[in-house]
Order: C-alpha cells, then sequence, then structure tokens
C-alpha cells in the first residue's frame, strides 16, 4: 500500500491520485484519512471507493480483488475466499448479512479525491 496523498481539503474530499493512476478493471489501496480505501477505475470510466477489508478474513485484501460485473451491477470479488461485493452499495452479493463501507469518490481536475466523512 501506498500513502499518495493525506492533504485534507476544507471541503472534505482527499486528493488521492491522478485519474490515469488508476488502471481499468485493477484496484488501488490508499491511505486516506487513516482508512484503507480500495480504489477501482472501471472501463467505463467509472469510479468507487470501498474499504479494503475483507469482512470475512479480516485482511486488507479487496484491492486486490477480481473487478466484474454481477447482473449489471459493478462489484470485485475478494482475493481470499472469493465472496463478491457491490462497487456502488459494498453489499456482498454471496452474503447481504456482510458489507463493507463506501465512499464517496470524484475527479477534480485530473485528481481523484474521496470524502471519508
Amino acid at each position: 500500500m501506498t500513502v499518495l496523498s493525506e492533504t485534507v481539503t476544507q471541503t472534505g474530499w482527499i486528493p488521492v491520485c491522478a485519474y490515469t493512476d488508476l488502471l481499468p478493471e485493477r484496484g488501488a489501496c490508499a491511505l486516506v484519512g487513516g482508512h484503507q480505501i480500495a480504489l477501482f477505475r472501471t472501463f467505463d470510466g467509472e469510479l468507487f471507493a470501498i474499504g479494503n477489508r475483507d469482512p470475512f478474513s479480516g485482511a486488507q485484501v479487496l484491492s486486490r480483488g477480481i473487478v466484474g460485473t454481477r447482473a449489471g451491477e459493478p462489484s470485485v470479488a475478494s482475493p481470499m475466499h472469493k465472496q463478491v461485493f457491490s462497487l456502488v452499495t459494498g453489499v456482498c452479493l454471496d452474503d447481504p448479512a456482510a458489507a463493507v463501507q463506501t465512499y464517496p469518490v470524484r475527479v477534480a481536475d485530473g485528481t481523484v479525491e474521496v470524502s471519508v466523512r
């Protein structure tokens, strides 16, 4: 994991990296405001930010998961036990009782920003 930026803006958005630093269908982990965040950029250019901790194993690995879709919903499969999480809601699509935190993410002037409020 790389700490890309820890500069907090007055708006609560924290710049993390350049949009072009994120490869389509690949995850990246960033430490943002003390939270490990898994960032994903899909092929269509959408961005998603979820907690990096797999609730089933407790490992900080979701940024290393396999990105895909399930029933048209962008998702990531944990590299540990392969449970699939929605990138939109954070809910585990295999066990809706489990979920990971989601975070607002946006691009401002080519920079990916995350809010951890």
